[in-house]
């Protein structure tokens, strides 16, 4: 089965924790701090495998994790980092976050690795802490969690001639003909399913890439047919070969097929007609295929045609070497985002959202809430004196003292933070 589009949730692996450990040496207070580091957590790596045509493995594995990191050790020994999770995928996986909708990751080289979620940063010891002041401090730093998201995985085909038109026009039997492909060939509509790909070999030495791509109908790009569910695919391609049924086999008219072909691609905003193309008139021994050639050519005197037989493999050396030649000066097309913009950067950065934020819930009565204090804030950890103390200045040192005051709070108003409630004191 052909997969090209997933779903899955990733979570990096979480830092481990600082511990607090003391020596047992005479003359030391309380032996002297001998906490250790907690270990990082491990990446979620993806990493691009040529031998791999589609994201099946990944359709059945909806959540992807990494080891977290282990906690520090006595005698200031750092906890082991967390493994690294490595999924391969194919060439021409993108990944995308579903909460930004930016793109992560383009995977379009042999063995590319491409970090995906990264691992939290282990905690420090307590023996980081020691000072003049506070020869024996009896806190340590919890290990930061990893990344954690939605993302979509799709895949789209490596290639860099497509071919496209409606069911049934040839496009299987010209990639049968010029490639060592052997794509499935039937003489009903939408017998390709799924892409196919091959290499073609041009007489005077080049080479490239050729991708058959299921049939388009009208209103694939609104969703219609198999073809919407394949349009990616082409955003890769430099240059599309568009085969036509000059015969008329079908029924169809050639001169609207190509019509409507050419308003699906532009309607599926990727500015897929900004691509070279090379008309392929196929099928030219059928009686009316002489006719149906001229009209095409009177309302389209502009637009050169190659006139083939593929089914006897007559009339292909002239469009692979247009192919070839288009290739040559045609420079790659960048990716668009969800926007219809260019993705030139593996990473696309999101505006930073407000870390924290503060409101009055009621007259006196202040709340704070956000990513960055939820982070920072665990009530199992707030045991000893020193540890208030420990919260308090890292409060401070987030500038959320000054953050209250600025927001109205005075001495004696009650400040709550993740359903928990505290006197603001002025000092």
């Amino acid at each position: 089965m052909f997969v090209d589009k997933t779903k899955i949730h990733i979570k990096a692996g979480s830092g481990g924790n600082g511990i607090v450990s003391f020596r047992h040496e005479k003359y030391v207070a309380y032996g002297g701090p001998y906490g250790g580091d907690g270990g990082d957590g491990g990446d979620v790596i993806f990493e691009a495998d040529p031998g791999m045509t589609t994201l099946m493995d990944l359709r059945y594995q909806k959540k992807i994790k990494a080891e977290s990191g282990e906690n520090g050790k006595t005698k200031c020994m750092h906890g082991a980092n967390g493994q690294d999770t490595i999924i391969k995928v194919p060439l021409g996986t993108l990944v995308k976050r579903d909460d930004t909708g930016g793109i992560i990751a383009d995977l379009t080289t042999p063995h590319q690795q491409e970090i995906i979620a990264h691992g939290g940063r282990g905690g420090r010891g307590n023996y980081h802490f020691k000072s003049g002041r506070n020869t024996a401090p009896r806190y340590a730093e919890d290990g930061k969690p990893g990344e954690e998201f939605d993302c979509t995985v799709e895949l789209r085909v490596l290639a860099d001639v497509g071919l496209v038109g409606f069911p049934s026009v040839g496009k299987s039997t010209f990639l049968d003909a010029v490639s060592r492909a052997h794509p499935e060939i039937g003489d009903y509509p939408f017998t390709t399913l799924a892409p196919n790909v091959g290499v073609v070999q041009v007489n005077d030495g080049r080479s490239f890439i050729l991708a058959d791509l299921p049939g388009l109908i009208e209103g694939a790009s609104d969703g219609k047919g198999l073809g919407h569910e394949f349009l990616r695919h082409i955003e890769r391609c430099r240059v599309i070969l568009h085969v036509l049924d000059m015969g008329g086999e079908e029924g169809r008219d050639p001169l609207e097929d190509y019509r409507i072909i050419n308003q699906e691609l532009e309607n599926y905003e990727a500015r897929l007609l900004e691509r070279p193309q090379i008309v392929v008139a196929n099928k030219m021994d059928l009686d009316d295929a002489p006719k149906n050639l001229e009209r095409f050519k009177a309302a389209y005197p502009d637009v050169p045609v190659f006139e083939t037989m593929t089914l006897i493999r007559e009339g292909l050396d002239p469009v692979l070497k247009k192919a070839a030649d288009l290739l040559a000066q045609t420079p790659p097309f960048p990716l668009l985002d969800e926007k219809g913009e260019e993705t030139g950067i593996t990473y696309t950065f999101q505006e930073k959202k407000k870390d924290i934020e503060i409101k009055e819930t009621e007259p006196h009565v202040f709340e704070i809430s956000g990513p960055k204090i939820e982070r920072t804030f665990d009530i199992r950890k707030l045991n000893t004196e020193e540890d208030y103390y420990m919260f308090a200045n890292k409060m401070r040192y987030m500038g959320i003292d000054q953050a209250l005051r600025d927001a109205g709070c005075q001495d004696g108003d009650t400040v709550r933070i993740s359903g928990f409630e505290f006197e603001f004191i002025e000092n």
